[in-house]
Parts: C-alpha cells; sequence; structure tokens
C-alpha cells in the first residue's frame, strides 16, 4: 500500500478533563442571576425615569383649558403601554429562552450533554418552523433547513449537526449583521433628531434591547446567565452614555470604554476615531449599538462552538458513578440472591 492510500489519522477526542481543564471558569450561577436581575431592574428604572419625565413636560405645558390635562393623561396612557411592549416584553422573552451549558465539570458534563442536545433539536425545529409556515422572512438558507428536515426526522445527530453549523456560519450571521446596521443607523438618526438626553436615553435603551432580542431570536437560543450580565451591563452603559454626552464632545473616558468594549471586533476601530473627532451624539449612538450587537453575536458564536466541542468529549466515569456501582454490589451482596443463583 501506497503512504498516499493510508487512511488519515484521526484526531484523538478531548476528555472531561481536558475540557474542564481549558474552558471551564469559576462561576456563581447565583450571583450571575443576581447582577441579571439588577441591571435589568436599572435599565428598567432608567426607562421609567425617562417616560415620567416627558409625561410631567406634557403636564407643565401652557395650553389652554385643560388641554395640557388631558393631553398629559393620554401621553401618561401611552408612555405605560410603551414600558409595557418595548421593555417588559422583550425583557420576558430573553429570560424565557434556552440556552446551552458549557461552563461544566466531571460531574456535570453527562446532563449538559443531554441538555445541550435536547436544545439543538429545539432549535432545528424553530428554524423548520418558522421557514414554513412565515412569509418573506429570509433568515435562513431554505435549501439547507431543507435538508436540516430530513436529518432532524431521520433523528440523524451528525447531520443535523453539520446542517447547523452551516446556517449559523452563514445566512443567519449575515442576517444578524443586517439587523445591527439597521439598528445602528435608525438610533443614530432617531438621536441626531431628537437631541435631547432624557429621550436619547430612552431611545438608546429601547432599540438595543431590541436590537438583542432580535437577534437572539434570529439564533434561537441566549447566552448564559453570566453573558447576558454583560450584555445587559452594556445596554445600561450606553443609555447612561447617551443621557450624559447630550451636545457634548465625545469624552476620553467615553472613547475608552467604547475602546474596551470592541476590543477584538473588526471594523469598528475607525468609527470610533470617527466619533472621537465628532460632537454628533447620532454617531456616537450608532456605534455604541452596534458594539451591543457584535458583543451578543460573539457570545452566542462561543457557546455554540463550545457545546460542540463538548459533545465531542469522552466523559470518563466519576467518582460518583463508582460508588454508585460499589453500593449496588453491597447491596447484591447483603440480600442474598448471588449467592443463592450460584
Amino acid at each position: 500500500m501506497k503512504k498516499n492510500d493510508l487512511p488519515a489519522q484521526m484526531p484523538e477526542k478531548m476528555t472531561i478533563y481536558e475540557y474542564e481543564q481549558k474552558y471551564t471558569k469559576k462561576s456563581n450561577g447565583k450571583g450571575a442571576r443576581l447582577f441579571l436581575g439588577i441591571f435589568a431592574a436599572a435599565i428598567g428604572v432608567l426607562l421609567f425615569f425617562c417616560f415620567f419625565s416627558v409625561t410631567m413636560r406634557v403636564f407643565e405645558l401652557e395650553l389652554p383649558s385643560n388641554i395640557n390635562l388631558y393631553l398629559g393623561i393620554a401621553t401618561a396612557i401611552v408612555s405605560v403601554l410603551l414600558y409595557i411592549f418595548l421593555f417588559i416584553v422583550p425583557l420576558v422573552k430573553i429570560t424565557k429562552l434556552n440556552y446551552f451549558v458549557t461552563n461544566v465539570n466531571v460531574m456535570t458534563a453527562r446532563e449538559a450533554k443531554k441538555h445541550n442536545k435536547k436544545v439543538r433539536h429545539e432549535l432545528a425545529d424553530k428554524i423548520i418552523d418558522v421557514t414554513a409556515k412565515v412569509d418573506g422572512v429570509g433568515w435562513y438558507d431554505a435549501e439547507i433547513v431543507g435538508k436540516l428536515a430530513i436529518a432532524q426526522k431521520a433523528n440523524n445527530e451528525d447531520a443535523l449537526k453539520e446542517h447547523l453549523n452551516a446556517l449559523y456560519s452563514g445566512s443567519i450571521k449575515k442576517n444578524a449583521k443586517d439587523m445591527i446596521f439597521k439598528t445602528s443607523l435608525k438610533t443614530a438618526m432617531y438621536s441626531a433628531v431628537s437631541q435631547t438626553n432624557k429621550v436619547d436615553a430612552m431611545l438608546v435603551a429601547v432599540l438595543n434591547l431590541q436590537l438583542v432580542k432580535d437577534i437572539l431570536f434570529l439564533y434561537g437560543f441566549r447566552p448564559s446567565d453570566a453573558k447576558l450580565v454583560r450584555i445587559f451591563g452594556s445596554v445600561l452603559r450606553n443609555s447612561l452614555i447617551a443621557y450624559g454626552v447630550g451636545g457634548v464632545k465625545i469624552g476620553n473616558t467615553i472613547v475608552q470604554s467604547m475602546g474596551n468594549a470592541v476590543k477584538g471586533i473588526p471594523l469598528l476601530g475607525a468609527a470610533i476615531s470617527t466619533v472621537v473627532d465628532s460632537s454628533v451624539q447620532g454617531l456616537t449612538n450608532g456605534v455604541l449599538t452596534a458594539v451591543i450587537g457584535y458583543q451578543t453575536i460573539k457570545f452566542l458564536s462561543e457557546e455554540y462552538r463550545l457545546q460542540d466541542i463538548l459533545d465531542g468529549i469522552i466523559i470518563e466515569e466519576t467518582q460518583e458513578e463508582f460508588n454508585e456501582t460499589c453500593q449496588e454490589i453491597e447491596q447484591e451482596l447483603k440480600s442474598g440472591k448471588f449467592a443463592k443463583a450460584s
């Protein structure tokens, strides 16, 4: 047999111990959920303050008769409805989405793999369902979705993963970038028109949150609590920056925070250098919205890649399983059934 005819050597699979050493980080699940609640509440308080301020300004307008009173009441009702639909509803939808478990150890890896397999099949069902039932959505490559449907029906795990990978690296990523561009442009235009710090902060918070929700629904899953904390923290930071820089030239502190946020994100360096030389708040808010979008894609891509790696690892028997086996042997011996059978 010629050398070229030899089969390619298969790479050795990673063990759970190697995975744990390389990818698992110490984390506090309860702490992450606590901070997630704190950041969400802070965004909610900021939005409430902005809506309340706008409503009170309407009440204070000097209009004839009781027109300002009725106009103020109408504004208050609209503000409440907007608060519910633009903050509460997206927040609930985001937190209810499922996520991959990737920060595991030898004790939790097996359950995590089962959970992640279930999530992959749920994603496949959702993508197939949206493509079949929603006309003109154009989120997913129809040809690949057709192959995904065949793999799902045949319960072919390898093919299902292959087609999901093709979608996430192709049409899904492309459409996520389109969402980022459109929302960033919308944020910049609205901010440039308003030039009012409270309205700017409100617009940035709402549009940033909407962008995060749209990207997560496009991908079909959300990041872990720890990464979602960072996303919500960025939404809050952007809103506070929008509130504080109205009509003021961008300061070094803001530029530095923007630079830290976009570290490793291509093509945004030039945009930041433009913002440094600009006093246009709309451009600032637009760029910061793009940062949120790319940060969200980055976290989703990281966790999707890690669950794929985790699915292929070798899980060795744990100490817990060994102890369980020993207990079963002990119980069998004490029962005397084994001796009688012998």
